[in-house]
């Protein structure tokens, strides 16, 4: 089992980024997802800058994805999903069908990225006939709905695709052509002025009695509790899932996944790695096929 790292969905400073990356380089993550896949306005980091990171990555032992934009709202915007895809030495995540088009087309392997709505076998075999080599489960879907997935897929004999889990983490559930983080600011989306750099954990939207609800951050809009099913990882190994994806919302992610990794190395079933570093508590609902923002089991 893998223990990979999402792409960095919040809006951090360069010197924080190239900081952070420095760090996970000697952490025990073995895939690194990189790339700006919420909001193209975000240029504190370029193409080169982020190709840098990714050689600097590898060469310290980490299989490095780039990941493309998930929401394409702009001719510009599909230009830069197309320079990422057409990148030539690094294996890409298509986070929307415009970066499928593009990968496949050029005859390269890819992988999709939760945002991408596969929720059967037959979907996932269009695209594995395309070049899809991994996916990674929509964050909606339970584990149920992934058995059966999973085992449709071996009776169309197909064996050779492998499944990534997102496991810890604020989930990713909309994206919007609005800006709320500069609503928010009282700004329009246009003359945004970088407000979410401002919020670098996103902001925290809570119910009238108080309770977590949502994050937000820029035109994404985020679970307002922690996703963390990390302790299901036998399960998921049982059936096949090969990776297990945390995202990051801080540098405490890297503790995360050296506590995880300690785990699994003691084959307990949960360990010090199941322990969250948010004040908002966890939630795994969607897994259990029940309301995404409930918790099930310790």
């Amino acid at each position: 089992m893998q223990i990979t790292l999402g792409p960095l969905l919040f809006f951090w400073p360069k010197k924080q980024v190239i900081a952070f990356y420095e760090q996970v380089a000697q952490s025990a993550f073995q895939r690194i997802y990189l790339g700006e896949v919420v909001c193209s306005k975000r240029r504190e980091m370029t193409l080169s800058d982020w190709l840098a990171l990714a050689r600097m990555l590898q060469v310290n032992g980490k299989e490095v994805v780039l990941s493309t934009l998930t929401l394409i709202e702009a001719e510009s915007e599909l230009a830069q999903v197309s320079k990422v895809c057409a990148n030539g030495e690094f294996v890409v995540e298509a986070n929307d069908m415009s970066a499928v088009h593009y990968l496949s087309k050029a005859g390269v392997p890819f992988v999709t990225g939760p945002s991408v709505n596969l929720y059967s076998a037959e979907a996932l075999q269009v695209l594995h006939g395309m070049g899809l080599k991994r996916w990674v489960l929509p964050v909606e879907l339970s584990f149920d709905h992934l058995q059966r997935i999973l085992a449709r897929l071996q009776a169309l004999g197909i064996g050779d695709l492998e499944t990534e889990v997102f496991s810890y983490g604020y989930l990713p559930l909309a994206y919007s052509a609005r800006c709320f983080t500069a609503r928010n600011d009282g700004l329009g989306k246009d003359n945004c002025q970088f407000s979410c750099i401002k919020s670098l954990s996103g902001i925290p939207l809570a119910t009238q009695e108080g309770d977590a609800l949502f994050t937000i951050n820029g035109i994404q809009t985020l679970s307002g509790s922690c996703h963390n099913v990390l302790d299901q990882w036998q399960v998921m190994q049982a059936e096949g899932v090969s990776a297990m994806r945390l995202s990051g919302h801080n540098a405490d992610i890297i503790r995360v996944a050296a506590d995880f990794a300690l785990a699994m190395s003691n084959n307990s079933g949960c360990g010090t790695g199941c322990r969250t570093v948010t004040q908002d508590g966890c939630c795994n609902g969607y897994w259990f096929g029940q309301a995404g923002v409930s918790q099930s089991g310790p």
